[in-house]
């Protein structure tokens, strides 16, 4: 019988632990403790998976990494080791202390340790810098400091290590693989607030993705469309894959400004009004795409353009422009190339060639001094050619895409005067200095025009190159050519024209006149180039954009919010000016085809398709003719698995019926009623005749 508890006013019965049997009075089982019980069970036993998760004290060897190779140095140049090594092993984390072992007289020992104030940047040290090389002489080789006990600690039987499941990553080259070769693009709306991919199928485009607040700004895709990138106020997110899934964060508060390298190594963000409560944020940041990482910061130094940083065709080299120096520097290292600027009096501007490591960059005039165009080839230094220029006033350097020419678009004047701390120029005309890149010693031709340029344009695919010249509203434009050997040839002018930008097809031959903004009214004019045929003229008002796609097959003019707040949206058009679809969307943004890369095909294998491409063309033209027809792709399919799912049934009931016919000519007294010619002997015919019409011809 239970018995009360001590201390219980109240008299209250409570059963004991082990007696789990209800009593006869109905009372509740007692799961105390039985006198005498000891507790002989570990909380490891208990809660080995909560344990785990612990928190546990460090001793903060987590932290301290150990640098072998540092050079040996006195105490005279202690100093610049130091700011060296910091300089190297700063950018991955804050360091809260340091050590340089030195001997009896001064001299460091070869080997230093560092201190992080968190055990990841640490690993990130370790990772990134073990086998850095600081000069010919000294390659760093880092290790944290708590793996000097764990190599102590190695068994004497050795152990296959386990094998890692595989983590699959997800395609980021899948929109390639569509099978009829669709086109991406992506639509903005409402500054950001909503983003849309659509794929440019026939006869209408579908959205393959959409979501609210995708970014925040505005968005950008990749140099060869592999990622989508969205701006945040924490920093850039990177979108791939088949379903737009996020691939890398990097954050950087408040930036404004991204840029890809052309090969997609590499991310640069530039944040330019930094952030007010954080004082020391990095300004420019280069961050390597696959792995993250930040590879080095910059500070802009003075007023510059953005991109501040232009990179090689390659990825192998960038540079940008100081106070009269060109800095080069060389990844995935990310430090000076030959560890020094090019002292460069008075440049202005440089560029490199899409194909080749060379570098073009122009230096004004100095007094006495002639303005120059220079060609510079990387990494030896070597100087190709140079040209001297009289009466500049300013510089525009154009590569032609497959880096066959340069142009230089010089800006002359005939007087000069200066008022305060600015030159004032008068007698402006301008000349085009067209550089010869693949012949020998790179020959240089000059086209002079008399009137003020307006756009220059290199035809992507093709020798000629596009201008416009002259003052509203005598705009004309003009078209030339430039063969090998041979000085630039006038083609085609086309007079009073009402354009003020230039864009190409990315395929060359067809391109696009048109005035854009406020001041250029919306005019379009298709051109084909090849007989400078004007396929079209119309136009779109107030357009602020002209977007072709990757193929050139297609147009997008767009109105956007950014540029003008009333008949937002986009038009589509054919690449003869024919419009296609007119889509008009409040508070539309931007619109950007997706871009591809280089086709992997030869020349003469490209050659050879369009040579044999009537024996596509039946295949083609039927595909076509399915798209134009009023049922989609998606409804045909549909009827046709209806139709195959019908006679399915169909034959399954023949069968059932054939199935019972015995069954029917038991009931029917063995008479084949199936058919209405089967019993003769029980059918009666009647002919009936019917009076249709009485018709009465006279014969003369």
């Amino acid at each position: 019988m239970a018995r009360p508890k001590k201390g219980d006013e109240k008299g209250e019965e409570s059963p004991k632990k082990h007696d789990l049997e209800t009593s006869s009075d109905g009372e509740e089982p007692n799961f105390s403790d039985p006198e005498g019980f000891v507790d002989d069970v570990s909380d490891s036993e208990l809660l080995p998976e909560v344990l785990s998760q612990k928190p546990k004290e460090t001793d903060g060897y987590e932290s301290v990494i150990v640098v072998d190779g540092v050079p040996k140095v006195g105490p005279n140049r202690l100093d610049k080791l130091k700011s060296v090594i910091n300089k190297v092993f700063s950018k991955f984390g804050n360091l809260v202390n340091e050590y340089y072992p030195v001997d009896a007289e001064g001299t460091t020992k070869g080997y230093i340790f560092l201190e992080y104030s968190n055990p990841t940047h640490a690993l990130e040290a370790v990772n990134l810098t073990n086998n850095f090389k600081l000069d010919k002489l000294h390659t760093f080789q880092v290790n944290l400091f708590t793996d000097f006990a764990k190599y102590e600690d190695i068994p004497d039987k050795w152990e296959p290590p386990q094998p890692r499941p595989y983590e699959g990553q997800a395609d980021l080259h899948h929109y390639l693989l569509d099978s009829d070769a669709y086109d991406q693009y992506a639509v903005v709306t409402h500054n950001g607030q909503n983003v849309q991919i659509w794929q440019n199928t026939l006869p209408e485009p579908n959205v393959i993705e959409e979501r609210n607040n995708w970014t925040q700004t505005y968005i950008k895709w990749s140099p060869l469309g592999t990622y989508l990138a969205t701006f945040h106020k924490l920093g850039i997110a990177l979108w791939a894959g088949p379903s737009f899934t996020q691939y890398k964060k990097f954050a950087h508060p408040h930036v404004q400004y991204i840029d890809f390298s052309p090969c997609e190594k590499y991310l640069v963000t530039y944040s330019p009004d930094g952030d007010p409560q954080n004082p020391d944020q990095k300004w420019i940041i280069i961050w390597d795409i696959r792995g993250g990482m930040e590879k080095r910061s910059f500070t802009p130094e003075g007023p510059s353009t953005w991109p501040i940083f232009r990179w090689s065709h390659d990825d192998k080299y960038f540079g940008r422009i100081g106070n009269d120096v060109l800095s080069i520097y060389e990844t995935p290292s990310f430090g000076l190339l030959d560890k020094k600027s090019i002292k460069i009096n008075g440049i202005r501007d440089f560029n490199w060639s899409p194909t080749d490591n060379i570098v073009a960059y122009w230096v004004a005039e100095d007094k006495d001094v002639p303005a120059s165009v220079t060609l510079l080839e990387l990494p030896n230094r070597n100087e190709m050619r140079k040209k001297n220029l009289f009466n500049v006033a300013d510089c525009k350097i154009h590569w032609q895409k497959s880096g066959d020419y340069l142009c230089v678009k010089v800006d002359r004047y005939s007087k000069a005067r200066k008022e305060k701390s600015e030159m004032k120029y008068s007698g402006m005309y301008c000349n085009f200095e067209i550089f010869h890149m693949r012949e020998k010693q790179v020959p240089v031709d000059s086209v002079e025009i008399k009137e003020p340029i307006q756009a220059f344009a290199w035809e992507p695919v093709g020798t000629k190159f596009a201008m416009i010249h002259g003052e509203p509203p005598n705009i004309n434009v003009s078209f030339y050519e430039v063969k090998v050997g041979l000085a630039p040839n006038l083609l085609k002018k086309f007079d009073k024209r009402a354009c003020n930008h230039l864009f190409w097809s990315p395929n060359g031959q067809f391109i696009v006149l048109a005035g854009v903004g406020s001041n250029g009214g919306g005019s379009l004019e298709f051109v084909d180039t090849h007989e400078f045929l004007i396929m079209n003229s119309t136009d779109h008002y107030q357009m602020s954009d002209v977007e072709w796609d990757s193929t050139g097959r297609y147009v997008f003019t767009a109105v956007s919010y950014w540029k003008c707040k009333v008949d937002t949206g986009y038009w589509m058009w054919s690449f003869q000016g024919k419009i296609l679809k007119r889509i008009n969307l409040e508070r539309f943004a931007q619109i950007l085809w997706r871009p591809r890369p280089a086709t992997l095909l030869t020349e003469k294998q490209q050659k050879e398709i369009k040579k044999n491409l009537k024996k596509y063309y039946a295949q083609f033209e039927s595909k076509d003719r399915m798209r134009q027809s009023k049922a989609s792709k998606e409804l045909i399919e549909k009827r046709a698995a209806l139709m195959e799912k019908f006679n399915q049934y169909r034959e399954q009931q023949i069968k059932r019926w054939e199935a019972n016919k015995a069954s029917r000519l038991a009931l029917r007294n063995n008479v084949d009623t199936d058919e209405l010619d089967a019993d003769t002997d029980n059918v009666e015919e009647e002919v009936v005749e019917f009076f249709v019409k009485e018709e009465i011809i006279p014969i003369d």
